[in-house]
């Protein structure tokens, strides 16, 4: 009897450790979705098809976004606008006089403050017998081209984050629009809003991701937009010492 028992012992222990190591196996990680059905988790490509048309000019306002915003690092660097020894060096060229063209293009090609500066040397080799006044009007004139430069393009990102939660918002809106028109009853003996609950809940925050993107897009713009403005105002500022401090050194050196 010993031996039957322990003859059918053995003869099921191979299918027990199959299911024990079956046990230790992980299974891939599923959420729950609706009527109690089992969904992988959401992919990027799945939420942007989900989403629909409206999410499209998003993607493209966060792309246009992304490229200004490289586009004025580069620009506004220190060494593009202001470099700090570069009205030391003007001044100590002018020391004995308005130097010639070479030097005043070659100064104009340094930076932004350069084509300030230089725009101050060729008031005086185009007029020896300029005032005061004219070399200061021209000296803001051109002040005032060097600030427009540096500001382009920052309206267009101040756009994009004033635009891109309004566009996320209006995505949602159509999206839910859409979604309980499809919930709604045909008049043709359904009960109207008999769809499934499920659905949609699932269905409103596909929805929703167009306001979640919006808001992806807008905060990174708006924060990058007012350290733009930060730092354009501050180059203003400098530039502006510095055009007041060359003037005065022009006139005092400036040949009878």
């Amino acid at each position: 009897m010993c031996c039957v028992e322990r003859a059918a012992i053995d003869r099921h222990r191979p299918q027990m450790n199959g299911k024990a190591r079956g046990l230790g196996h992980n299974p891939p990680l599923l959420l729950p979705g609706a009527a109690g059905t089992l969904v992988r988790s959401p992919e990027l490509l799945s939420i942007i098809q989900a989403a629909g048309w409206p999410i499209w000019p998003l993607i493209i306002c966060s792309v246009v976004g992304l490229a200004l915003v490289i586009e004025r690092f580069i620009s506004l660097k220190t060494s593009k606008v202001a470099p700090p020894k570069l009205l030391d060096e003007a001044i100590m060229v002018s020391r004995n006089g308005v130097p010639g063209p070479d030097v005043v293009t070659q100064l104009e090609q340094n930076s932004l403050l350069g084509t300030v500066l230089a725009t101050g040397f060729r008031t005086f080799n185009n007029n020896p017998k300029a005032t005061g006044d004219d070399l200061r009007a021209n000296l803001e004139a051109a002040g005032r081209q060097a600030a427009a430069q540096m500001q382009k393009y920052l309206g267009a990102l101040a756009t994009i984050a004033s635009a891109a939660p309004l566009l996320g918002l209006l995505g949602t809106v159509i999206g839910m629009i859409e979604i309980f028109g499809s919930q709604a009853g045909d008049g043709l003996g359904v009960v109207p809003g008999g769809g499934n609950p499920g659905q949609l809940a699932h269905g409103i925050s596909i929805a929703l991701y167009n306001t979640a993107f919006g808001l992806i897009v807008a905060i990174p713009a708006l924060m990058f937009w007012r350290y733009f403005r930060a730092r354009v105002d501050e180059y203003v500022l400098t530039m502006e010492v510095a055009t007041e401090r060359f003037a005065r050194h022009l006139i005092s050196v400036r040949k009878p």
